[in-house]
């Protein structure tokens, strides 16, 4: 039995030169209701991206010719609004972190990956990609600091640092900050002239998710999440009103 969740499926491109994984890998979507397309090198997949319009892509990064961050790079610039996910057996730290700075990836994925838990994650992702593409934009109040969920029209008040931080979010490239930058947006406040601490910004960032959550739906993603090795990301589309 399939746990996919939509009666539409989900186009997924799965770039990998492996044969046997790909194979493998592309058997077990299909059997949960994805539409794949799996191809050996980023060549190959420009062949397919001009006619067939993709929701989610799953990308090695060591591939024949153009490698999977430049590929990852180019399909961020082109196609902003898809999901990424980088599967790859390269664990160290400074490849997440190119993986997701300068890839543009969603999550990034140390092989081996469990089948099962590959279809989950792309099902949360692609749920996410959904819910931006339908229209759920929030709206803050730059004035008044208070953001309107588009559930209900619910209300909430913000602090000053809660906004302050949603505001760098929202302007943010791909909605992500590294957590130094972020710090730094409290630079000038009266109590922290040298900078928020990281223990600070965590706890900031805690407190807010859970007001966040509070008007989201009970099965919604989480609305600002940890990107390892570099910061936070908001899930969220939010409008600015004055």
């Amino acid at each position: 039995m399939s746990i996919h969740e939509s009666n539409s499926p989900l186009v997924v491109a799965l770039v990998e030169d492996d044969p046997l994984l790909r194979d493998e890998i592309e058997v077990h979507l299909k059997a949960h209701d994805f539409e794949v397309h799996a191809v050996n090198s980023a060549s190959a997949l420009d062949d397919l991206t001009a006619r067939i319009p993709f929701d989610l892509f799953i990308i090695d990064l060591n591939l024949p010719g153009e490698d999977g961050l430049s590929l990852c790079r180019r399909l961020r610039h082109s196609l902003p609004n898809v999901g990424i996910v980088i599967m790859t057996a390269r664990m160290a730290l400074i490849d997440r972190i190119a993986g997701y700075k300068q890839g543009g990836a969603d999550i990034y994925l140390v092989k081996p990956v469990a089948p099962d838990e590959l279809v989950l994650i792309l099902l949360s992702l692609g749920r996410r990609l959904k819910q931006g593409k339908t229209g759920e934009v929030w709206s803050l109040s730059l004035r008044d600091r208070t953001l309107v969920s588009p559930h209900l029209e619910q209300k909430l008040r913000l602090t000053s640092r809660e906004k302050t931080l949603l505001v760098a979010l929202v302007q943010a490239k791909e909605n992500t900050l590294d957590s130094g930058s972020m710090c730094d947006l409290f630079s000038d406040d009266e109590d922290d002239a040298v900078g928020m601490s990281k223990h600070a910004l965590e706890e900031l960032v805690a407190r807010l998710r859970k007001k966040l959550k509070s008007v989201q739906p009970e099965d919604a993603e989480a609305a600002i999440k940890s990107v390892w090795g570099v910061g936070y990301q908001l899930c969220l589309q939010i409008k600015f009103v004055f």
